[in-house]
């Protein structure tokens, strides 16, 4: 059976690990979630990111990151789904919390935070939010 949104498994994967306080998570790997994580991953909402390679398919091991015993992300939400994508341009993108947040966007140059595809005029699908 076929996932219809993987990028939504992941971000849920991740919002349920860190609400029980599990060191880490694994999803099935692809090069957008890859992406996104190495985004959190820069951003400092999530320690570290592993590719394992296992029997038929890749897993990302993706290492939370915990401050004082609470899960630094505190919002972690799909933004653009399969049913409506959600396309700015580079003045339009959603400012997350008046910029406390970030919005991670997919544009034609890949997967970067919304400040870093203002500032290099590039618009593109906002695939979710975090805070």
């Amino acid at each position: 059976m076929s996932m219809s949104d993987p990028i939504s498994d992941m971000l849920a994967r991740i919002k349920n690990a860190q609400a029980v306080n599990k060191r880490d998570v694994r999803v099935p790997a692809s090069k957008v979630k890859h992406a996104i994580a190495n985004v959190l991953k820069d951003e400092g909402y999530i320690r570290e990111v592993q590719v394992e390679d296992e029997g038929a398919g890749r897993t990302l091991i993706i290492e939370l990151k915990y401050v004082e015993g609470r899960g630094v992300i505190d919002r972690l939400d799909r933004y653009s789904k399969p049913g409506r994508r959600r396309y700015f341009g580079h003045n339009d993108i959603p400012r997350v919390l008046n910029g406390l947040g970030i919005a991670i966007v997919s544009t034609s140059n890949g997967v970067m935070t919304d400040a870093r595809a203002r500032s290099e005029g590039h618009g593109g699908e906002v695939l979710c939010l975090v805070a």
